[in-house]
């Protein structure tokens, strides 16, 4: 009897994506939910075949030349790879897939939370009813931005823009984006394409980052590119923190350049930016883009179909390295 491959899930994972992993895999589990160091996971490294790792995992050029010749895939739990040095991963000839499409929908809903929270003052409502100092009420009260009619920019234009780009449909919004090549008409939707950043942002009374974090990308909404927005814009980024200079969005926040914000990612994670929390004009959550029962099933099943279908000779549905 051939004996199955050993594969270590780095975090707790969904009730059926453990299931299905023990039931197919010699599995070494995390029950405790533990965050692994980067010396934690070069040790286990020698005693597994297989790694499905979440973005907490960071797999470093260092990290990668200290790995054992006996891991031969990544399986990421996630769509972004950032965590992971592909070039360093590819010349170990380690495998490295990720898992697309499940959570677009998903992750596309948070920002819509995250453009209506910001733009409706929701987190400083909440705080002041729970807090018991709403005890009046006025024309004046509360104001915020309203979506309607209003020009929606979306930065990266592949799964989850285009969901957020579906989900917004019903507020009549004027879409502008930016995308490193233009979308078919098909899939543009009426959608207005602009050929630079900066273009866009020049019209987006919102915006919404939903491009990877890439060398290109990083500190991407710095000063200079905030001050082209229209004054009074609403940010919302589910992407990634790195895509956003987070002294700048600070400033631009302070002064009124920028109305609100909606952040779902950060530069620090876990724990985020604390001068965001002295901002009443932030609103702020955990990394839960894909935070639902569905997708984290779904994320799960799209890791473990990449790693079936290493392990039978094929080549993963996934692969990005």
């Amino acid at each position: 009897m051939t004996s199955k491959p050993v594969l270590w899930l780095c975090r707790k994972l969904s009730k059926a994506t453990e299931e299905r992993a023990l039931r197919d895999y010699d599995v070494r589990l995390n029950t405790e939910d533990h965050v692994f160091t980067s010396d934690e996971i070069i040790k286990m490294s020698n005693e597994v075949d297989a790694i499905l790792p979440c973005h907490s995992e960071v797999f470093s050029a260092d990290v990668v030349a200290a790995l054992s010749d006996r891991v031969k895939i990544i399986a990421n739990h996630s769509v972004g790879v950032d965590h992971c040095d592909l070039e360093a991963l590819k010349a170990k000839g380690i495998v490295v897939t990720n898992t697309p499409d499940v959570l677009s929908e998903a992750t596309a809903e948070i920002a819509m939370l995250l453009i209506l929270g910001a733009a409706r003052r929701a987190s400083e409502s909440d705080r002041l009813v729970r807090s018991g100092g709403w005890n009046s009420w006025g024309a004046t009260f509360m104001v915020g931005t309203q979506m309607t009619n209003k020009r929606l920019g979306i930065v990266g234009m592949g799964r989850v823009g285009r969901a957020l780009m579906k989900l917004v449909k019903g507020f009549d919004m004027e879409i502008h984006y930016y995308n490193r090549s233009r979308l078919s008409p098909e899939l543009e939707q009426g959608a207005t394409y602009h050929n630079s950043i900066e273009d866009v942002l020049k019209v987006s009374d919102f915006l919404s980052l939903h491009c990877p974090a890439t060398p290109e990308t990083i500190g991407l909404m710095n000063r200079e590119r905030l001050a082209l927005m229209p004054k009074g814009a609403i940010l919302a980024n589910t992407a990634r923190g790195s895509l956003v200079d987070e002294d700048a969005l600070i400033e631009a926040l302070a002064s009124g350049q920028i109305a609100a914000a909606g952040l779902d990612v950060f530069v620090n994670e876990p724990g985020g930016n604390s001068a965001f929390f002295e901002l009443d004009n932030v609103f702020l959550l955990p990394h839960i883009g894909s935070a639902t029962k569905e997708t984290r099933d779904a994320m799960g099943m799209r890791a473990l179909d990449n790693l079936d279908a290493f392990f039978a000779g094929n080549e993963p549905r996934d692969r990005v390295a």
